[in-house]
Protein backbone atom coordinates (compact mmCIF):
# COMPACT_ATOMS: atom_id res chain seq x y z
CA UNK A 1 0.00 0.00 0.00
CA UNK A 2 0.91 3.90 -0.89
CA UNK A 3 2.75 5.51 2.24
CA UNK A 4 0.07 7.98 2.65
CA UNK A 5 1.58 11.67 2.82
CA UNK A 6 -0.40 14.19 4.97
CA UNK A 7 2.37 17.33 5.03
CA UNK A 8 5.18 17.82 2.18
CA UNK A 9 8.23 19.60 2.99
CA UNK A 10 10.12 21.26 0.59
CA UNK A 11 13.97 22.90 -0.07
CA UNK A 12 16.36 24.00 -2.46
CA UNK A 13 19.79 22.83 -2.63
CA UNK A 14 23.25 23.45 -4.03
CA UNK A 15 23.40 26.91 -6.46
CA UNK A 16 20.33 29.06 -6.95
CA UNK A 17 18.64 29.36 -10.45
CA UNK A 18 16.12 31.86 -11.76
CA UNK A 19 12.35 29.73 -11.47
CA UNK A 20 13.37 28.01 -8.20
CA UNK A 21 10.73 30.43 -6.54
CA UNK A 22 8.10 29.61 -9.37
CA UNK A 23 8.84 25.75 -8.19
CA UNK A 24 8.32 26.77 -4.74
CA UNK A 25 4.88 28.33 -5.49
CA UNK A 26 4.32 25.50 -7.34
CA UNK A 27 4.78 22.65 -4.62
CA UNK A 28 2.70 25.01 -2.43
CA UNK A 29 -0.17 25.84 -4.12
CA UNK A 30 -0.39 22.28 -5.70
CA UNK A 31 0.06 20.42 -2.21
CA UNK A 32 -2.73 22.62 -0.68
CA UNK A 33 -5.14 21.79 -3.57
CA UNK A 34 -4.64 18.20 -3.21
CA UNK A 35 -5.31 18.55 0.75
CA UNK A 36 -1.84 18.51 2.18
CA UNK A 37 0.78 20.87 4.34
CA UNK A 38 3.55 22.45 3.46
CA UNK A 39 6.64 22.95 5.28
CA UNK A 40 9.78 25.40 4.19
CA UNK A 41 13.10 24.30 4.86
CA UNK A 42 15.90 27.11 4.83
CA UNK A 43 19.22 26.57 3.15
CA UNK A 44 18.68 23.27 2.13
CA UNK A 45 20.20 20.00 3.34
CA UNK A 46 21.97 22.37 6.04
CA UNK A 47 18.72 24.13 6.85
CA UNK A 48 17.22 20.60 7.66
CA UNK A 49 19.86 19.45 9.96
CA UNK A 50 19.68 22.60 11.93
CA UNK A 51 15.90 22.32 12.06
CA UNK A 52 14.94 25.91 10.57
CA UNK A 53 11.66 24.39 9.11
CA UNK A 54 8.68 26.87 9.57
CA UNK A 55 4.66 26.27 8.10
CA UNK A 56 4.37 27.20 4.71
CA UNK A 57 0.95 28.78 3.60
CA UNK A 58 -0.55 29.63 0.41
CA UNK A 59 -0.26 33.41 0.64
CA UNK A 60 3.09 33.70 2.10
CA UNK A 61 4.36 32.09 -1.94
CA UNK A 62 2.00 35.25 -3.83
CA UNK A 63 3.73 37.64 -5.54
CA UNK A 64 7.37 35.31 -6.24
CA UNK A 65 7.30 34.52 -9.28
CA UNK A 66 9.25 37.45 -10.99
CA UNK A 67 11.98 36.71 -7.98
CA UNK A 68 15.28 35.63 -8.79
CA UNK A 69 16.97 33.22 -6.37
CA UNK A 70 15.13 31.31 -3.90
CA UNK A 71 13.11 32.62 -1.30
CA UNK A 72 14.45 29.42 1.08
CA UNK A 73 17.55 30.56 0.88
CA UNK A 74 20.58 27.61 -0.88
CA UNK A 75 23.63 26.21 0.94
CA UNK A 76 25.76 23.65 0.13
CA UNK A 77 26.32 20.73 2.85
CA UNK A 78 28.85 18.64 3.76
CA UNK A 79 27.63 17.10 6.97
CA UNK A 80 25.31 15.54 4.84
CA UNK A 81 27.30 14.09 2.03
CA UNK A 82 27.87 11.30 5.69
CA UNK A 83 26.06 8.44 6.48
CA UNK A 84 26.00 10.16 10.18
CA UNK A 85 24.17 13.59 8.66
CA UNK A 86 21.85 11.28 6.10
CA UNK A 87 20.09 9.69 9.07
CA UNK A 88 20.12 12.56 10.93
CA UNK A 89 18.17 14.07 8.38
CA UNK A 90 15.72 11.51 7.78
CA UNK A 91 15.11 11.75 11.59
CA UNK A 92 14.45 15.52 11.17
CA UNK A 93 11.45 15.23 8.88
CA UNK A 94 9.89 12.43 10.32
CA UNK A 95 9.95 14.49 14.10
CA UNK A 96 8.74 17.68 11.93
CA UNK A 97 6.40 15.35 10.41
CA UNK A 98 7.09 15.48 6.61
CA UNK A 99 6.26 12.41 4.93
CA UNK A 100 7.38 13.65 1.60
CA UNK A 101 9.92 15.70 0.30
CA UNK A 102 10.39 17.79 -2.98
CA UNK A 103 14.23 18.55 -3.51
CA UNK A 104 14.92 21.09 -5.79
CA UNK A 105 18.45 21.22 -7.22
CA UNK A 106 20.89 19.69 -9.41
CA UNK A 107 22.61 16.26 -9.13
CA UNK A 108 24.53 16.66 -6.08
CA UNK A 109 21.21 17.68 -4.47
CA UNK A 110 19.42 14.45 -5.99
CA UNK A 111 21.63 12.25 -4.61
CA UNK A 112 20.72 13.59 -0.82
CA UNK A 113 17.34 13.06 -2.13
CA UNK A 114 18.21 9.48 -2.69
CA UNK A 115 19.70 8.76 0.27
CA UNK A 116 16.91 10.37 2.17
CA UNK A 117 14.41 8.11 0.53
CA UNK A 118 16.91 4.49 0.87
CA UNK A 119 16.26 5.99 4.64
CA UNK A 120 12.14 6.38 4.03
CA UNK A 121 11.41 9.43 3.48
CA UNK A 122 9.23 10.00 -0.02
CA UNK A 123 11.79 12.05 -2.12
CA UNK A 124 11.06 13.74 -5.41
CA UNK A 125 13.90 15.51 -7.53
CA UNK A 126 12.92 19.14 -9.41
CA UNK A 127 16.02 19.84 -12.17
CA UNK A 128 16.68 23.54 -10.71
CA UNK A 129 20.32 24.20 -12.21
CA UNK A 130 21.60 26.79 -15.17
CA UNK A 131 23.97 24.39 -16.28
CA UNK A 132 21.51 21.83 -17.95
CA UNK A 133 23.87 19.24 -16.69
CA UNK A 134 21.19 16.61 -15.35
CA UNK A 135 20.87 13.85 -18.47
CA UNK A 136 17.76 12.46 -17.66
CA UNK A 137 15.96 15.25 -18.64
CA UNK A 138 15.98 17.79 -21.71
CA UNK A 139 15.63 21.22 -19.44
CA UNK A 140 16.36 22.32 -16.30
CA UNK A 141 15.15 25.38 -14.62
CA UNK A 142 17.44 28.41 -14.73
CA UNK A 143 18.91 27.46 -17.83
CA UNK A 144 16.39 29.91 -20.16
CA UNK A 145 16.98 32.88 -17.90
CA UNK A 146 20.90 32.43 -17.36
CA UNK A 147 21.87 31.75 -21.58
CA UNK A 148 19.55 35.08 -22.35
CA UNK A 149 21.24 36.96 -19.46
CA UNK A 150 24.49 35.89 -20.85
CA UNK A 151 23.54 36.56 -24.66
CA UNK A 152 22.81 40.13 -23.66
CA UNK A 153 26.01 40.66 -21.73
CA UNK A 154 28.37 39.46 -24.67
CA UNK A 155 26.37 41.20 -27.41
CA UNK A 156 27.46 44.59 -25.11
CA UNK A 157 31.09 43.14 -24.97
CA UNK A 158 31.07 42.67 -28.58
CA UNK A 159 30.39 46.24 -29.53
CA UNK A 160 33.43 47.68 -27.52
CA UNK A 161 35.31 44.85 -28.98
CA UNK A 162 34.60 45.76 -32.26
CA UNK A 163 35.13 49.47 -31.55
CA UNK A 164 38.36 48.96 -30.43
CA UNK A 165 39.52 46.47 -32.69
CA UNK A 166 40.20 43.90 -29.84
CA UNK A 167 40.16 40.18 -29.59
CA UNK A 168 37.79 39.33 -26.17
CA UNK A 169 37.75 36.10 -24.67
CA UNK A 170 34.19 35.55 -22.68
CA UNK A 171 34.35 33.23 -20.27
CA UNK A 172 30.77 32.23 -18.87
CA UNK A 173 29.18 29.48 -16.41
CA UNK A 174 28.25 25.93 -16.59
CA UNK A 175 30.62 23.89 -14.65
CA UNK A 176 31.87 21.01 -16.27
CA UNK A 177 29.33 21.63 -19.13
CA UNK A 178 29.45 23.17 -21.85
CA UNK A 179 25.88 24.07 -22.73
CA UNK A 180 25.53 28.15 -21.58
CA UNK A 181 28.55 28.11 -23.74
CA UNK A 182 27.52 26.46 -27.03
CA UNK A 183 24.06 28.49 -26.71
CA UNK A 184 25.51 32.16 -26.64
CA UNK A 185 28.19 31.31 -28.66
CA UNK A 186 25.71 29.82 -31.53
CA UNK A 187 23.28 33.19 -30.26
CA UNK A 188 26.43 35.65 -30.43
CA UNK A 189 28.06 34.77 -33.54
CA UNK A 190 31.43 33.94 -31.75
CA UNK A 191 34.35 33.15 -33.72
CA UNK A 192 35.22 30.55 -31.23
CA UNK A 193 33.59 28.45 -28.72
CA UNK A 194 35.09 26.20 -26.28
CA UNK A 195 33.38 23.52 -24.68
CA UNK A 196 34.80 21.01 -21.68
CA UNK A 197 33.32 18.17 -24.16
CA UNK A 198 35.72 18.63 -27.29
CA UNK A 199 38.40 21.29 -26.88
CA UNK A 200 41.17 20.14 -27.87
CA UNK A 201 43.74 22.31 -25.69
CA UNK A 202 45.32 23.64 -29.13
CA UNK A 203 45.69 27.14 -29.11
CA UNK A 204 47.89 28.21 -31.80
CA UNK A 205 44.90 27.25 -34.07
CA UNK A 206 42.92 30.06 -32.52
CA UNK A 207 46.22 32.27 -32.81
CA UNK A 208 46.47 31.19 -37.04
CA UNK A 209 42.78 31.93 -37.46
CA UNK A 210 43.14 35.40 -35.63
CA UNK A 211 45.53 36.53 -37.96
CA UNK A 212 44.00 34.86 -40.98
CA UNK A 213 40.82 36.83 -39.95
CA UNK A 214 42.62 39.87 -39.34
CA UNK A 215 44.45 39.58 -42.81
CA UNK A 216 40.96 39.41 -44.12
CA UNK A 217 40.01 42.96 -42.39
CA UNK A 218 38.17 41.37 -39.42
CA UNK A 219 38.05 44.25 -36.68
CA UNK A 220 37.09 42.67 -33.80
CA UNK A 221 37.63 38.70 -32.56
CA UNK A 222 34.80 36.90 -30.15
CA UNK A 223 36.21 33.77 -28.13
CA UNK A 224 33.54 32.10 -26.10
CA UNK A 225 35.36 30.10 -23.05
CA UNK A 226 33.11 27.33 -20.58
CA UNK A 227 34.09 27.69 -16.92
CA UNK A 228 35.17 24.26 -16.81
CA UNK A 229 37.95 25.46 -19.18
CA UNK A 230 38.32 28.39 -17.43
CA UNK A 231 42.21 30.28 -17.15
CA UNK A 232 40.81 32.95 -19.27
CA UNK A 233 42.74 35.62 -18.44
CA UNK A 234 46.08 33.89 -18.67
CA UNK A 235 44.82 32.58 -22.20
CA UNK A 236 43.95 36.43 -23.34
CA UNK A 237 48.13 37.40 -22.30
CA UNK A 238 49.11 34.19 -24.57
CA UNK A 239 47.08 35.00 -27.53
CA UNK A 240 48.06 39.15 -27.53
CA UNK A 241 51.98 37.79 -27.08
CA UNK A 242 50.99 35.64 -30.34
CA UNK A 243 48.82 37.59 -32.45
CA UNK A 244 49.62 41.50 -31.55
CA UNK A 245 45.65 41.92 -31.15
CA UNK A 246 44.69 43.59 -28.19
CA UNK A 247 43.04 40.78 -26.21
CA UNK A 248 40.59 41.14 -23.12
CA UNK A 249 39.42 38.30 -20.85
CA UNK A 250 35.70 38.97 -19.74
CA UNK A 251 34.09 36.52 -16.89
CA UNK A 252 30.54 36.72 -16.44
CA UNK A 253 30.25 34.66 -13.33
CA UNK A 254 27.23 34.79 -11.00
CA UNK A 255 25.08 37.78 -12.49
CA UNK A 256 23.98 34.62 -15.12
CA UNK A 257 22.37 33.23 -11.68
CA UNK A 258 20.43 36.09 -11.33
CA UNK A 259 17.58 37.93 -12.40
CA UNK A 260 14.27 37.69 -13.37
CA UNK A 261 13.35 34.70 -14.61
CA UNK A 262 12.07 34.30 -18.20
CA UNK A 263 8.43 32.95 -19.18
CA UNK A 264 9.65 29.51 -20.19
CA UNK A 265 11.50 29.41 -16.76
CA UNK A 266 8.41 30.25 -14.70
CA UNK A 267 5.94 27.77 -16.64
CA UNK A 268 8.32 24.81 -16.68
CA UNK A 269 9.45 25.36 -13.15
CA UNK A 270 5.61 25.69 -12.38
CA UNK A 271 4.98 22.36 -14.00
CA UNK A 272 7.35 19.96 -12.29
CA UNK A 273 6.94 21.32 -8.79
CA UNK A 274 2.98 20.57 -9.63
CA UNK A 275 4.10 16.88 -10.99
CA UNK A 276 6.74 16.41 -7.72
CA UNK A 277 3.77 17.14 -5.90
CA UNK A 278 1.18 14.36 -7.57
CA UNK A 279 3.81 12.03 -7.19
CA UNK A 280 4.52 12.43 -3.87
CA UNK A 281 0.67 12.32 -3.52
CA UNK A 282 0.82 9.04 -5.27
CA UNK A 283 2.86 7.55 -2.21
CA UNK A 284 5.65 7.44 -5.47
CA UNK A 285 9.57 8.23 -3.85
CA UNK A 286 13.54 8.47 -5.14
CA UNK A 287 11.73 9.97 -8.23
CA UNK A 288 12.99 13.55 -10.82
CA UNK A 289 10.99 15.13 -12.49
CA UNK A 290 12.26 15.97 -15.86
CA UNK A 291 10.86 17.39 -19.34
CA UNK A 292 11.66 14.68 -22.54
CA UNK A 293 10.31 14.60 -26.45
CA UNK A 294 7.32 17.25 -25.04
CA UNK A 295 6.33 15.79 -22.19
CA UNK A 296 6.94 16.63 -18.25
CA UNK A 297 7.77 12.79 -17.44
CA UNK A 298 9.28 11.40 -13.59
CA UNK A 299 12.85 9.20 -13.69
CA UNK A 300 14.03 6.83 -10.75
CA UNK A 301 16.60 8.60 -9.35
CA UNK A 302 19.05 5.95 -9.18
CA UNK A 303 18.96 5.64 -13.31
CA UNK A 304 19.01 9.53 -13.65
CA UNK A 305 22.24 9.72 -12.05
CA UNK A 306 24.21 7.55 -13.68
CA UNK A 307 22.88 8.79 -17.06
CA UNK A 308 25.64 10.36 -19.50
CA UNK A 309 24.65 13.70 -21.39
CA UNK A 310 26.47 15.29 -24.14
CA UNK A 311 26.57 18.01 -26.31
CA UNK A 312 24.23 17.45 -29.49
CA UNK A 313 26.81 17.04 -32.21
CA UNK A 314 24.85 18.90 -35.19
CA UNK A 315 24.93 22.29 -32.70
CA UNK A 316 28.69 21.74 -32.43
CA UNK A 317 28.85 21.16 -36.33
CA UNK A 318 26.94 24.18 -36.98
CA UNK A 319 28.68 26.74 -34.66
CA UNK A 320 31.66 25.76 -36.72
CA UNK A 321 30.37 26.52 -39.49
CA UNK A 322 28.52 29.74 -38.69
CA UNK A 323 32.04 30.82 -37.78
Amino acid sequence: MAKEINTIGVLTSGGDAPGMNAAIRAVVRKAYANGKQVKGIRRGYQGLLEEDIFDLGRSSVGDIMDKGGTILFTARCSEFRTEEGQKKGAEICRKHGIDGLVVIGGDGSFAGAQKLAALGINTVGVPGTIDLDIACTEYTIGFDTAVNTAMTAIDKVRDTSTSHERCSIIEVMGRNAGYIALWCGIANGAEAILLPENYDYDEQRIINDIIAKRKMGKKHYIIINAEGIGHSTSMARRIEAATGMETRATILGYMQRGGSPTCRDRVYATMMGGMAVDLLCEGRSNRVVGYRNGEFKDFDIDEALVMNKGVESYMVQMSEAMS
